[in-house]
């Protein structure tokens, strides 16, 4: 499974990138607002960081604008991908983007039968979002698991991208449900490297080496 961060923070976003084991970045308006910088320049500069996708999401309600504002958006970079949110228009904009070849991420993807259209419209990525999903009252890592399922079923090209993520433990759950990718906020990749047993482990290491070779 493909890890990726689902911040705009570029600190994090190096520091991540540090381990080797970033494989691209989401972004949202929102994300970006909280970093106080313009929306394009932080995603050249993420691009920069990271060779990777790098999705970076659309706001335009109408079909029309919302595809010249795709187009525009996807020329930043030739690893941008354009998030959609799930709608009737973000279908329809989906399906003439990607006979251009534009990727797209379609966002806020809470069913399997949502996750379907997205497929045959022919988007790149679907972004069910575990956490939202679980919040509600739903099993988030059942719904990876039925449109993994569905996927497979009918070798449908589109990946799960499980987003939302709270924890360490749902990245291991969409992992175990088959999501491709998941894209976790910086904190929980960094979460993921600790274990109390590991830091144990490692303070009685160094003082039985002190024992025979002191520093």
């Amino acid at each position: 499974m493909r890890i990726f961060l689902d911040t705009a923070n570029i600190d994090d976003i190096r520091r991540g990138a540090a381990l080797g084991v970033v494989d691209g970045v989401t972004t949202n308006p929102t994300l970006v607002a909280r970093e106080g910088v313009d929306y394009k320049t932080r995603v050249l500069e993420i691009c920069d960081v990271v060779d990777g996708p790098i999705s970076a999401e659309c706001i335009s309600m109408e079909l029309e604008q919302l595809v010249a504002e795709a187009r525009r958006v996807a020329a930043w970079h030739p690893n941008v991908v354009v998030k959609i949110p799930m709608s009737e228009v973000g279908l329809q904009a989906t399906k003439r983007l990607s006979a251009e070849g534009i990727k797209i991420n379609t966002t806020l993807v809470f069913s399997a039968n949502q996750a379907l259209l997205a497929a045959k419209a022919g988007t790149t990525f679907v972004s069910p979002f575990v956490g939202r999903l679980n919040d509600a009252g739903h099993d988030g890592t059942e719904v990876i698991r039925e449109i993994v399922a569905t996927y497979d079923a009918f070798n449908l090209p589109a990946q799960v991208l499980a987003a939302s993520i709270r924890n360490p433990r749902d990245v291991t759950e969409a992992a175990l449900a088959g999501a491709h990718i998941a894209t976790i906020p910086a904190a929980v990749l960094f979460q993921m490297i600790q274990h109390p047993l590991t830091d144990r482990g490692i303070e009685i290491f160094l003082k039985d080496a002190q024992k025979y070779a002191p520093v």
